[in-house]
């Protein structure tokens, strides 16, 4: 990050500097932006798609609410999560994420 403000403190001065070198950094900008926001939010927004339409009977899951339960049914756009004993929810898939007792275990 440092080498980006010297390189932008070299180039104040300048004011008859190269065309090409503005839209070489303007460019160089847009890539680092890709690389680290676009993309990695993309490819999240795909591991969940994935993993709500793998949703099955049985599955442990949490609510963003932080609700923990384990789906008794799977419908369209929603599921049934039981969390209690005898008390059963019907929750949207958007609203959850996997269980995170089973994050990092080998499978």
């Amino acid at each position: 990050m440092n080498n980006l403000f010297i390189l932008l403190q070299e180039q104040a001065p300048q004011q008859g500097g190269s065309p090409w070198s503005s839209l070489i950094f303007i460019v160089l900008l847009i890539v680092v932006f890709w690389l680290f926001f676009i993309r990695p939010q993309s490819k999240r927004a795909k591991e969940e798609q994935k993993f709500r339409s793998e949703l099955k009977k049985g599955d442990k899951v949490v609510t963003i609410g932080g609700f923990h339960g384990k789906i008794t049914e799977v419908k369209e756009t929603t599921v049934m999560l039981s969390i209690a004993p005898n008390m059963e929810v019907e929750i949207e898939k958007t609203a959850l994420v996997k269980d995170g007792s089973s994050v990092g275990q080998a499978q």
